[in-house]
């Protein structure tokens, strides 16, 4: 590693976010703001960072990510239980947004994540709305599984709490519909997905947002990061029980689905559907 290598952290917050050095005494508490992000950015293109590294925040991280991307800083956003488990390994109990910033910058210096290419705000938007359906979808569950055994006094709300979030589905997949209505990489794409017995309009839609390395990376590293891709649990002379862990809700949710019609109607699917659970997978 560079002794010229320049690991910075980012801790965000609803209105300000922190920023560390590692190995530095530089940081410094910004607004989460156009100016604040503006300002900070301008700070860190005169360091020439080898990484930023900042935490996947639920939408937080949008405005600066992508105006580092824009400048040309590498920058990568991360799971939170990454820098969890690392803070705990590291043996960093407390908690104050410096020090969160320092723990990233430290993770950023030791684990050398890969930087990412950000989405452009079409494309966020794009997976906003597919994260949303995902959502609705869920609670839509839930909620018809409590209609069964509601009491009869509350039967209505949850009825009418039903229609509203199905409506409310059908309006994000016309407005996501209508966003990829002049998208000629989706369609190329679809019609190569959709080749494939088993899946529909909405699964290519949900690997089209949500999975855009499809095509790109292959083998462990696609299945790793949809979720899918099995980890041991072996010790000593101890087999454990293959588990699958991670990954993206959306996505591997959708191929869940799409599979259960695959082992049906797909030979090729139900073939090695039924393989592995002859051997006991």
């Amino acid at each position: 590693m560079s002794t010229d290598a320049v690991y910075v952290g980012v801790d965000l917050a609803q209105e300000t976010f922190a920023v560390a050095v590692y190995g530095r005494a530089d940081h410094w508490t910004a607004e989460n703001t156009a100016s604040g992000i503006a300002e900070t950015v301008s700070r860190l293109q005169a360091m020439h960072p080898t990484l930023v590294v900042m935490e996947s925040t639920g939408g937080l991280e949008y405005g600066l990510a992508r105006m580092l991307a824009a400048v040309e800083i590498p920058v990568t956003v991360v799971n939170p239980s990454r820098i969890r488990g690392f803070a705990k390994a590291a043996g960093r109990r407390a908690k104050t947004d410096r020090i969160d910033a320092e723990v990233i910058a430290h993770f950023a210096q030791a684990m050398h994540p890969p930087a990412q290419v950000q989405p452009s705000a079409d494309a966020q938007e794009r997976k906003d709305l597919l994260a949303r359906r995902t959502q609705l979808v869920g609670m839509m569950s839930a909620e018809k599984n409590r209609l069964s055994r509601a009491a009869p006094r509350i039967r209505a709300s949850v009825t009418e709490h039903i229609n509203w979030m199905t409506q409310q589905v059908k309006q994000i997949e016309h407005e996501l519909d209508e966003k990829l209505a002049t998208d000629s990489m989706f369609k190329a794409r679809e019609r190569q997905v959709r080749s494939i017995k088993g899946i529909g309009p909405v699964v290519a839609r949900t690997l089209y947002i949500g999975l855009p390395e499809l095509g790109s990376v292959r083998g462990k590293q696609i299945s790793a990061l949809v979720g899918v891709a099995p980890y041991n649990r072996d010790s000593g002379m101890i087999s454990g029980k293959r588990y699958v862990t991670g990954g993206r809700p959306a996505v591997r949710t959708a191929l869940f689905m799409a599979a259960l019609v695959a082992v049906r109607f797909n030979p090729e699917i139900k073939a090695l559907y039924e393989r592995l659970l002859k051997k006991g997978k």
